[in-house]
């Protein structure tokens, strides 16, 4: 870790900018960004993995343009509320009723309180008048018609909330389902309103329960609606401080008969814990809904809105009327009222669709709340966001900045599908909704970041390794350099290399023999052989002297068998030069070689105006001066004996004979040729010096 630090320090940097800044953005109260992309990602999941399937408890009585065309522009008389109600509890046996509509106003329409007060002014005196209104009364009274059809059934009615610096109420208001005092002091742990739109005293006294009808959309939101709450705070006088329940909750309670709600929060010391859930009932059968701190629930859509959406049944409410339906189609069914009609202005924009029926969604919830099929954003969202985000980012930062570009590049696509994917499980096996998109917009920047600081820093320093050796070191070689540049500088320092000298015998007498163009057709080729059995056995190209080439092996890249290395080339390198032929002249062409293993001086060397890749030192210079001695032995080669005893696979003996005075005491030259079929050995006299 401390190398890859000290080697990648500036590259890992960068690459952990973007992975800082997300993770300060992240933890600020408002990031609309961060959550737009948030709700897109869930949005998505949401239609594909939304069960599309049709549910069969629940049924949808539509107030469409076909009704309203049959029956009159709305509102309806209650007359027509109750022949519904009527045909729907009665003769259909549905087994609740939730309409999603609020009837705050008395009915008129069909003259009643016009006669009263006509028997109550003008004809005080009637007491015929007065005796024929007593009869008419209980057909007149449209009000009471209704409530006597919701008397001893199941049905809910609708209301709507309000929030305004002048609190406005009207009709009546239902009792709420959980006093103040049912969740800790100190927070609401709902949204709050303070006026409301209630139902006439008649109707509210006889309906089973109520529910309000209000929407939530965050004013911060997209303005879809994901969310829907399950409880409201109405703060009034009166002694009506509580949490009341919505209309999709309160059919749910009537048609499952579960008559508690307990609110359950996180297990803290705090005075005012999270809220975790809501509790339905109690025992084995109790259902959890899980809720966010203001009671509200993600709306596990079924799939597409509407009468062909394919999720719910729509019945036209004039086939209700008309009794279209043969009793009991309806048995044991949960019945919704609402309206599809556009200009009755319910319609919603949803995950699903911008046009979805407003009492759709109420029935969404209700199917959530049977099948006990829910989503949620838990608490912890926030950390674990957090915590995905730092451990991705410090993980493509210290690894890609180790990798070379494709390595890097897979394995950032690794990581990237791996967060999705465990994401991705989260949602579907355990219903989380927790935050992706900073992590994934973390990563997309943390990798091009990286790549960035590779393409214009490191690149360059690759183009100059490249540029710097690619002329005489392998191609393998510099692509293997390539892969760390970092690794391989320019400064001198001292290793244990092996080097050569090659040189062609009876250069002079060619050369003068030959016109310059067959002289320089000659050494290309030459050159151009024995460059190129160096460069395949990994050694590096020094320099062309003339008729001389020299080269070393264990530099640039280091090799603990550059002896090894060094020994195989000379011997191909003497057996490939016997093929050359000058100029169409049938003359054989002998090199002299000379190889030494020592400590020398290696790396980028010269003046202001040159410069070179070079080896200096005493070992270099021992090479040189074996080459010269390959004629005062008879050999083609000559290997001093440290190189020997470092090369692996070769066998070797001193040569016999002469050598010259000064050498005698220091050098201990070697001749070698090769031997056919087993490897290669050392011979008294070479073919190439007979």
């Amino acid at each position: 870790m401390a190398a890859l630090l000290k080697r990648h320090w500036a590259r890992i940097l960068v690459t952990l900018l973007p992975v800082a800044a997300m993770a300060a953005f992240v933890v600020a109260p408002s990031r609309p960004m961060l959550d737009s992309l948030d709700f897109g990602i869930y949005d998505w999941r949401l239609r594909l993995t939304a069960p599309h399937t049709f549910d069969p408890r629940i049924v949808i009585v539509d107030i469409d343009d076909m009704s309203l065309q049959a029956v009159g522009q709305w509102p309806w008389g209650r007359d027509t509320m109750a022949r519904l109600t009527h045909e729907l509890m009665d003769r259909q046996k549905a087994a609740a009723l939730g309409f999603d509509m609020v009837f705050p106003e008395e009915d008129r329409s069909s003259g009643l309180n016009s006669l009263r007060e006509l028997a109550d002014g003008p004809l005080s005196d009637n007491a015929a008048l007065k005796a024929q209104l007593e009869s008419l009364t209980p057909a007149l009274d449209n009000d009471g018609n209704f409530a006597r059809a919701m008397h001893h059934h199941r049905v809910a009615l609708g209301y709507y909330l309000t929030q305004s610096g002048t609190p406005l109420t009207k009709g009546t208001l239902p009792q709420p389902q959980l006093k103040s005092t049912d969740f800790p002091a100190g927070r609401i742990y709902a949204t709050q309103w303070n006026g409301f739109g209630g139902n006439i005293a008649p109707l509210a006294v006889a309906a089973s329960a109520a529910g309000f009808i209000n929407a939530y959309i965050s004013s911060r939101s997209d303005g879809l609606l994901r969310l829907a709450p399950l409880l409201a705070y109405f703060g009034g006088e009166h002694g009506q401080d509580g949490y009341y329940e919505s209309l999709g909750l309160a059919v749910y309670r009537l048609a499952t008969a579960t008559e508690q709600i307990t609110p359950r929060f996180a297990p803290t010391n705090d005075k005012a814990p999270p809220l975790q859930a809501l509790v339905l009932g109690s025992g084995p059968t109790a259902t959890t809904v899980p809720v966010d701190q203001i009671s509200r629930m993600l709306v596990p859509y079924r799939g597409a809105g509407g009468a062909t959406g394919g999720s719910f049944q729509y019945v036209s409410a004039i086939d209700v009327l008309s009794g279209g339906l043969r009793p009991g189609d309806l048995s044991g069914k949960i019945v919704l009222v609402g309206t599809t009609a556009p200009g009755l202005q319910d319609l919603r924009a949803t995950p699903m669709s911008a046009t979805f029926p407003g009492v759709e969604v109420h029935a969404n919830v209700i199917s959530a709340l049977l099948d006990r099929r829910f989503v949620s954003l838990p608490d912890y969202a926030r950390g674990f966001e957090l915590a995905v985000l730092l451990v991705a980012g410090l993980l493509l930062a210290f690894v890609m900045s180790a990798l070379p570009l494709l390595r890097a590049s897979m394995f950032f696509l690794l990581v990237f599908l791996a967060v999705i994917a465990f994401n991705t499980w989260l949602f579907l096996a355990q219903g989380l909704v927790l935050p992706l998109a900073s992590a994934l917009v973390t990563m997309l920047l943390a990798f091009g970041a990286n790549m960035g600081w590779g393409y214009l820093v490191e690149a360059r320093a690759r183009r100059g390794l490249a540029n710097l050796f690619g002329t005489y070191v392998p191609r393998p070689l510099v692509e293997k350099m390539l892969e760390s540049p970092r690794n391989y500088s320019m400064r001198a320092e001292s290793k244990e290399l092996t080097v050569m000298f090659c040189d062609m015998r009876g250069f002079t007498r060619i050369s003068e023999q030959l016109p310059p163009v067959a002289l320089q057709s000659f050494l290309n080729e030459l050159f151009s052989r024995l460059t190129e059995i160096i460069s395949r056995h990994g050694g590096t190209v020094d320099k062309y002297m003339g008729d001389c080439v020299m080269a070393f092996w264990g530099a640039p890249v280091p090799s603990d068998d550059h002896a090894t290395s060094a020994v195989a080339a000379a011997l191909e390198m003497a057996e490939a030069v016997k093929h050359l032929r000058i100029a169409d002249q049938d003359t054989e062409v002998n090199v002299g070689i000379g190889l030494n293993t020592g400590v020398m001086s290696v790396g980028d060397m010269g003046s202001l105006v040159r410069r070179s890749y070079t080896v200096v030192g005493d070992a270099v210079n021992l090479a040189a001066r074996l080459e010269s001695l390959g004629p005062a032995y008879g050999v083609a080669i000559v290997a001093s004996e440290q190189t020997m005893q470092r090369s692996r696979g070769f066998e070797s003996r001193p040569r016999a004979g002469s050598r010259p005075p000064a050498e005698r005491d220091h050098l201990h030259p070697v001749g070698l040729e090769p031997r056919r079929g087993k490897g290669w050995a050392s011979v008294n006299r070479p073919s190439c010096m007979k």
